[in-house]
């Protein structure tokens, strides 16, 4: 089942392109809106998210079911952001294409841990 959710709380399940495109258009600076798969059969945490930062640019970013395989970019258009968001939801292979693709799945991913040196 696809969820959208907004910074303010606002949630939607199986949202519609013309709401999603309004949840976009409605974001104002600081805010942030989510779109996440949920299926049962499938582990994992699926989503995409925009966070439009002060600037007036808009951080997209996506996580392909686990914590290393999280990317970030950033862009001026919110219509490259709502096709983006339109072909993931439509489950489009090319969606990510148009943008620089920034792995960040190391934020999320805890460091091993070093054992202490046992001939010290």
């Amino acid at each position: 089942m696809l969820i959208a959710t907004n910074s303010r709380g606002h949630v939607l399940k199986r949202p519609s392109k013309p709401a999603i495109g309004t949840m976009l258009a409605n974001l104002q600076s600081g805010d942030h809106m989510i779109l996440e798969r949920q299926d049962e059969n499938r582990a994992g945490h699926w989503y995409v998210q925009v966070w439009f930062r002060d600037n007036n640019t808009y951080q997209l970013e996506y996580r392909d079911g686990v914590p290393a395989e999280h990317y970030q970019t950033q862009t001026v258009s919110q219509d490259k952001v709502l096709q983006a968001l339109l072909d993931w939801v439509a489950d489009e292979r090319a969606w990510r294409e148009g943008f620089t693709w920034t792995s960040i799945g190391h934020w999320f991913t805890p460091e091993p841990e070093v054992e202490d040196d046992p001939t010290a």
